[in-house]
């Protein structure tokens, strides 16, 4: 990201490209008027590919902005976000930004709806989770004129921005400390993968080094909806009354791993020398489980706090062209009680 001046799409833009004058766009955007409706599909199309957003701030403010950063998250139920937004608020809160929240639920169609509102009222900036966007999406980022940055993920290309850790690099250094640990028979659960990009991602670094040593997932299960202890619970009985050999457990997050732990307690299963287990998020709720889960921390807090400092040192009336614009940070791998076969 640059600190040159960025321009916002305006009226003009999408008159040229459609082909009508800019009031009969203004008529269209605004639905007022008498307009074929051929006429409306063509701008409204142009509209889209564009990334055009209408500016509902009126009267003499028009060409102004307001000091609001739009925050996008796809849940305030899982309690990774709310301390991302810790992290956004420490920075921001001794400043003249204020963050606003829109929450998308993690569907690309909801998430193009909270876009296209939020920047309707001219932020100064976007901090928005993830880098898989819709086609519209991403055509709104690019041509917002503001800072963007999007967060949580480095594995691919951002709009403009970006803060996050490696989720694949992630899922390969769980699955080599479990192997070097002498686990040879895993299972995973997790979300269901169309809707938790970075999910994914660590699933498929996961596997891909199991492949290498020669171990495959034995077994796998997915789920949708919260992450709860009751699901995790409810998941590794599953799995073990289909697969009684395994001798690992893997979680896409603490939750249901932690709900996995409990079971295990409960049936006097011998976590970690019969079964070990390992979560992600490093959840500090879970602090209080009766033995400590294994699990990766994501740097949620500061992934909250440099994004907030990118939109921050744009929007200064001196920024400063040093602050870097592309932060890979390194989760830490905890052990806990779960995962060291061989005790040290």
């Amino acid at each position: 990201m640059t600190t040159t001046s960025k321009r916002p799409l305006t009226l003009r833009d999408v008159s040229e490209a459609c082909g009508v004058s800019e009031m009969t766009v203004s008529r269209v955007l605004r639905n007022r008027g008498d307009v074929s409706e051929a006429t409306r599909n063509k701008v409204r199309a142009a509209a889209k590919e564009l990334g055009y957003v209408p500016n509902q701030i009126a009267g003499s403010l028009a060409s102004q902005r307001v000091n609001l950063v739009a925050v996008i998250i796809p849940s305030l139920s899982n309690m990774v976000f709310p301390e991302v937004l810790n992290g956004i608020n420490q920075v921001l809160e001794d400043t003249p930004l204020q963050p606003v929240v829109g929450v998308t639920d993690y569907l690309p169609e909801k998430e193009e709806r909270v876009l296209y509102e939020m920047l309707s009222w001219r932020p100064s900036g976007v901090i928005i989770a993830g880098l898989e966007h819709s086609d519209p999406t991403r055509a709104m980022l690019r041509n917002a004129g503001i800072p963007v940055v999007e967060i949580m993920d480095t594995d691919g290309r951002p709009v403009d921005a970006m803060v996050g850790i490696s989720h694949r690099r992630a899922g390969r250094e769980m699955a080599n400390a479990i192997l070097k640990e002498g686990y040879e028979h895993i299972g995973f659960m997790g979300t269901k993968m169309p809707l938790d990009h970075r999910a994914r991602k660590r699933f498929e670094g996961f596997t891909e080094a199991l492949a290498k040593a020669g171990v495959e997932i034995e077994d796998r299960a997915f789920y949708s909806g919260g992450s709860a202890l009751a699901k995790g619970r409810e998941m590794t009985q599953d799995m073990l009354e289909r697969s009684p050999d395994l001798d690992f457990l893997y979680y896409s997050n603490d939750m249901i791993g932690a709900g996995g732990l409990l079971y295990l307690i409960d049936q006097k299963i011998d976590v970690p020398g019969q079964i070990g287990l390992a979560g992600f998020n490093g959840v500090e709720l879970l602090q209080g489980l009766p033995r400590q889960l294994a699990t990766m921390d994501a740097c949620r807090i500061e992934i909250g706090q440099t994004a907030a400092r990118i939109v921050l040192n744009y929007t200064s009336e001196t920024p400063d062209p040093d602050v870097p614009t592309q932060v890979t940070m390194t989760p830490k791998l905890s052990f806990g009680d779960t995962l060291r076969r061989h005790r040290r």
